[in-house]
Parts: C-alpha cells; structure tokens; sequence
C-alpha cells in the first residue's frame, strides 16, 4: 500500500488523509504524482500509511483530505502488500517468491529456530495429541508459562483451519501442569520439564502454568475469507488469534524467508486481555514493560552502573541467555519502568532502539559519536564476553522521560518487582504510582 518515491521528472505533493473503510478510521498521507506526459502511470493520488494499516485487504475505501471540510481524494479498493527481495549489485536482480517443496520443511525450520515466531520460546513438542483424536502441529510455550498453539494453513479451507485451532484452543486452555509436564517428557525423549524450561529460560519454570494460551496460523499466503475470520474473532471477541506469513525465496542455491503477521502480537495480546478477565492476571496495556537495572558480580569483576544508563540513555542486561533474550520484548515506542532491586524505581523513559550487543552500541561525548566502550563510564568488565552472544551485556536505547539517582528511588509497598531483566509491566497499582511521582502525563 506504500509506495516508493516518485522517478525523476514527476511531480509531486501530499496533504494529510484519513482513509475510510467499513467504518474504521485510519491516519494517511495522500501523496498525489503529476506524472509526465507521456508516462505510462495516470496522475492520481497513492495512499502511503503513516503506521501499518489495520484495514483487511480487497475492500472498497474512501480517503478524504484531513481538514476541517473533508474533501473526497480518491476512492478504490485496497489491494494486498508485496513482499519483494532485490540483490544489490552492478545492476538489480529481483529474487523470485518461490513455492517452499513441503510444509514439514517450513515447519521443521520453525521448530529449529523458534525465533521465527517470537523472543522467548520453548518447544513442548511436534504433532501433539489432544484428547479430541487430533494432532497440533506444534505446541510452544514462553517464559511466563503461557502456551502457544502453531498450526499450519496447508491446503485447508479458510473454514476448516480457524475451526480446527480454535478446536485446539478449548482443549489446551484445560490442560493442567502435570499434563504439561507430561506431554513435554512424551515429545522430548523423557526429559524433565523443569530441566529444559530452565535451558530456554535461564529460570525456573513460574508456580502457576498455562494461566494465558495463544493461537498462531502459519501460512504461505491467507486469503481474504480466512483474514475476515481471524480479524473478527480478535477485533471483536478478543480472541487470541493471529496469523503469520512465511514468503519463501530461493536464489542461486540460497534459500530466504520472510515474515509478516497480520496483527502486531503486542495488539493482539492487547485485544485478548481487554476481551475478559484473565486466570489471575491483570491485562497487559501493550505499552509499558517493568525492567530490573541489576548492579553485577564483584566477583566476576563486573559492574553495571545505573548513572551511565542515566547519562547515555539506555538500558541492558548480560551475564546469561535469559537476561538477554527479555531485552528482545522491547521495541521503539514502548515504555520502561526502571527497578534497582533493593532501592526503588529510578526511571522512566521511551524506548527509541531495538537491542544490540554492547560493542555495537555508540553514545555522544562532547559532541562526538564513539562506541560506548571507549567512552567514559563507570561500568565495568563490559567488554570481557563481547562476541559471546549468550553472556556479553546487551543495551537498549531509551529516551527518559524522568530518570532519577539511585539514592532518589521511589519504592511503596506493593508495588511490583520481579528479577527478570525484563518483563510485561501489569500492575496498574504500580503504574498508577509511578505516573503521579513521576507527573507523568498518561
């Protein structure tokens, strides 16, 4: 639906726009291209989002210029997004989408590397029995003890595939621990739950399993019956469902895949936690993360100090695969709570960056742009594990909003803590006290 800028010799303007389709509202830019005389496109306005659109595709729309009276731009029908892939070199060679040979393959590649689906993962198993006489393709579940169900389009109607996982959705919501535990030793050869839980992790397992579950589609390609039906369930009941494009490209013996969702996971958990009240659990806001700022070993000759996150703008975690992969919950927009386990809350701020290894990352001193590692900072033993990516310090940029010394920390009884370097910030009670001592403004 977005378009690339315009070649040399067009003309070109753009006015603010909300576009119109079945009653739902959605912010645009109107780009309108003069195109030359003897162009081979006609002149018009093209739609270019100034977020990702959450408009089902093939529908009739209307877009209007955003002004006091709204003028009629341009009207149509919205059309899929294209995934395309070039190769870079003397000349642009477009890599084609190609069929994959087999759905085991693309599910084989899933479960290798579950990071394809999200941060976070662990595989309870393949072609899971359920006591209805079926099979789930695959059964995961992530560091809060939530399960998530993944099942293949194949070549089954739009009908039947949504049928079948939400079949699978009533009997996983029922599954207790001991069957969890159970299930995991049956697909994984006898090995113990806690044990493998703790090698995904870095943890132990949380006291109370399976109190959330999700439901994933995975496809090549979904059509629209099969994209109306899951918009629906999630837009309107709050159902956990999503749906998850793998586009398969080959060239030259190399082998690519792409992934889209149709709904951004964080507002689909939005979606399902506003549906009802959870097992337990307050809803997640989609916004707002809880973050553990730890001081290190002195042992290990590592320090982590709070005043240079406060100085530089950042926050981080190492030491272990699970403080590590936490970090990767975090993306551009969402908001931080900062804890020092012991003292208080520190900080607020707004995430700006996705995470990076600690040799990756660069701060301004003076005007100049340097690695933070050769810049000066209190930390210390940060540049021991660089080039471990399971124990090296990992950081992410944050913008503060308010970021306080740590002798200044703010702490109330009952407010939330937990050690995980990161995690879903729930607790509206905390998120209430920290917006008043804070000021923030929502």
């Amino acid at each position: 639906m977005t378009n690339s800028g315009p070649a040399a010799g067009y003309g070109t303007r753009s006015v603010p726009a909300t576009v119109v389709a079945r009653g739902k509202r959605q912010p645009a830019l109107a780009l309108y291209i003069d195109t030359p005389r003897r162009a081979k496109h006609a002149a018009g306005f093209f739609i270019t989002y100034k977020r990702a659109p959450r408009l089902p595709v093939s529908m009739k729309y209307r877009m209007f210029e955003a002004s006091q009276e709204p003028t009629l731009l341009k009207s149509g029908t919205l059309m899929p997004i294209e995934m395309g892939i070039w190769k870079l070199g003397d000349k642009l060679q477009r890599v084609k989408f190609s069929a994959i040979d087999s759905e085991s393959k693309l599910e084989n590649a899933i479960c290798a590397d579950l990071s394809l689906l999200g941060p976070q993962l662990m595989l309870i198993g393949r072609q899971v029995p359920t006591d209805y006489g079926k099979f789930i393709d695959i059964l995961t579940m992530d560091a809060e003890g939530n399960l998530n169900v993944v099942e293949l389009k194949r070549n089954r109607t739009p009908r039947e595939v949504v049928a079948q996982i939400l079949d699978y959705g009533s009997w996983v919501q029922l599954i207790s621990h001991s069957d969890i535990v159970e299930i995991y030793a049956e697909r994984n050869n006898g090995r113990n739950f806690e044990e493998g839980f703790a090698e995904a992790f870095d943890a132990s397992p949380p006291e109370k399993l399976n109190q959330n579950h999700s439901l994933v589609v995975v496809a090549s390609e979904l059509d629209p019956a099969s994209e109306r039906i899951i918009n629906y369930l999630s837009d309107t009941f709050g159902v956990p469902i999503n749906a998850v494009f793998f586009r398969y490209f080959l060239e030259n013996g190399c082998e690519y895949i792409t992934r889209t969702w149709l709904i951004d996971p964080a507002e689909a958990e939005l979606k399902a936690g506003k549906s009802k009240e959870r097992k337990d659990q307050e809803p997640w806001n989609g916004r707002d993360f809880y973050v553990s700022y730890g001081g290190g070993s002195e042992t290990e000759k590592f320090w982590r100090s709070w005043e240079d996150a406060r100085r530089y703008g950042f926050v981080s975690g190492g030491g272990g695969k699970w403080y590590i992969q936490t970090l990767s919950l975090l993306f551009p927009g969402a908001r931080v709570f900062v804890n020092i386990p012991g003292h208080g809350y520190v900080g607020v701020g707004t995430v700006t960056e996705a995470v990076v290894p600690v040799n990756e990352f660069a701060v301004e001193v003076d005007g100049k742009r340097m690695p933070i590692l050769e810049a000066p900072i209190q930390s210390r033993g940060w540049e021991k594990h660089v080039g471990n990516p399971e124990k090296c310090e990992h950081i992410v940029r944050v913008d503060w909003i308010k970021a306080v010394p740590q002798e200044e920390a703010y702490w109330e009884k009952g407010m939330f803590a937990v050690q995980h370097t990161v995690c879903r910030m729930r607790s509206s009670f905390t998120i209430e006290r920290l917006s008043n001592h804070f000021g923030l403004q929502d």
